[in-house]
């Protein structure tokens, strides 16, 4: 279940239907592009570093906001 505190930054998507496995990049990448300290700490418990850095590295750079391309490309 996504927490309350994550649905801003997956403000586009029904937070209800989401599902932590099968949608793990769309959350992933809306919180490292848009999230606060407390959602990206959530992502890390969820996800795990691991899990996280594979999905940088297979995003494509239009997914990113040029700012935390610069910051999570360093990862």
């Amino acid at each position: 279940m996504i927490p309350s505190y994550i649905k801003p930054f997956v403000w586009s998507y029904d937070t209800k239907k989401l599902d932590l496995g099968k949608d793990r990049k769309v959350i992933i990448l809306n919180i490292l592009n848009l999230g606060s300290a407390k959602a990206t700490k959530w992502l890390f418990d969820q996800y795990g570093k691991t899990d996280i850095k594979k999905v940088i590295q297979a995003s494509a750079t239009k997914e990113w906001n040029e700012k935390s391309l610069n910051l999570w490309s360093s990862f």
